[in-house]
């Protein structure tokens, strides 16, 4: 009587596709995870980035009006301006620092995104920051004066 081996019996490896499939799945895993992440990242920074702007905006709407109305000068009130634009941020709940000059606004944002899936590699927390700046500008015909 002759027995009929299998021709996979023997070969050595057996179950090599299973260990394939489980490592292929965790590294697909990470990956989806690492775009989930990074994604949230480049959202926080565009929301940081959009609120520097318009607090710098806000500040930057602080003009001295006496001085303005009557066309001598065109500028900023520095203390209002920055009070302006901390007001700002703290009304869209947002960390920055400002500063003003008689012409500019400058807002920096520091906001930071909670990780989803990098947290299983420890990285709990990405950090963004962004500047932006308003500058009180004259024109004349579309000319800056």
């Amino acid at each position: 009587m002759t027995h009929r081996r299998s021709r996979w019996a023997g070969d050595g490896e057996r179950g090599s596709i299973s260990a394939w499939l489980a490592l292929g799945s965790v590294v697909m895993i990470l990956c989806a995870g690492l775009a989930v992440d990074l994604g949230g990242r480049v959202h926080a920074l565009q929301r940081a980035q959009d609120v520097a702007a318009q607090a710098a905006r806000a500040g930057g709407q602080q003009v001295v009006a006496s001085a303005a109305i009557q066309g001598r000068a065109l500028t900023v009130d520095p203390g209002a301006a920055v009070a302006g634009a901390e007001e700002y941020l703290a009304a869209k709940d947002a960390t920055g620092a400002v500063t003003a000059t008689d012409t500019t606004v400058t807002v920096s944002v520091t906001d930071t995104y909670r990780t989803v899936f990098l947290g299983i590699i420890g990285i709990d927390a990405l950090e963004v920051t962004s500047t932006a700046s308003a500058r009180l500008v004259r024109t004349l015909g579309g000319d800056e004066r």
